[in-house]
């Protein structure tokens, strides 16, 4: 009998130590889920603050400066008149 013992000892303790684990994961996913749940509830409070968030100033500047460059070889090249030109640079720097 003290043979046999042992190997049930050994099946109760894995056994016992299995269903704990599995216990503990149970929990942690529970507690992911309500983590999950209540994270929806913030995401919209954050989008508003990205929003608001300045746009880069460079940008913009780069562009009109394309666009200058644009114009300026289009005016060169005689496909703009003296007029044309004008009217649209100032849209771009208006």
């Amino acid at each position: 009998m003290i043979g046999r013992r042992r190997p049930l000892l050994r099946v109760a303790a894995i056994g016992g130590v299995a269903y704990m684990g599995s216990k503990a994961g149970a929990a942690k996913a529970n507690q992911q889920a309500a983590q999950a749940q209540a994270a929806p509830a913030a995401a919209p409070a954050a989008a508003p603050a990205a929003a608001v968030a300045p746009a880069p100033v460079a940008e913009p500047a780069q562009d009109r400066i394309t666009q200058l460059k644009e114009l300026a070889s289009l005016h060169d090249t005689g496909v703009l008149t003296d007029e044309e030109f004008a009217s649209e640079k100032a849209k771009i720097l208006g």
